[in-house]
């Protein structure tokens, strides 16, 4: 198994492709309305913002890290945590 390290090469890390998996996740939260209101009324002004600047979504997870991890961890998704942790590690 190859290792890879970001501050050597992002060759073979998929950081635009686990960013836009975490998009999804948290947007079947929004749709769901999981979590504290508050959060979820927070994330759709910040993905409209996103839009209209025509940021990507490695750009948005990267930006918003520090409130998707309160968001997610009152959602408690492990797999939605794992998944920030992993892109903070290889991508942000």
């Amino acid at each position: 198994m190859t290792s890879t390290d970001r501050y050597v090469s992002f060759c073979g890390i998929d950081c635009d492709g686990n960013a836009r998996q975490l998009m999804d996740i948290l947007n079947q939260h929004l749709v769901a309305e999981d979590g504290d209101p508050r959060w979820c009324q927070y994330f759709r002004d910040k993905q409209l913002q996103q839009q209209q600047m025509g940021q990507d979504s490695l750009y948005f997870v990267g930006a918003q890290m520090n409130n998707l991890y309160s968001y997610l961890e009152g959602c408690g998704d492990e797999i939605a945590l794992q998944l920030l942790w992993k892109l903070e590690q290889e991508c942000c």
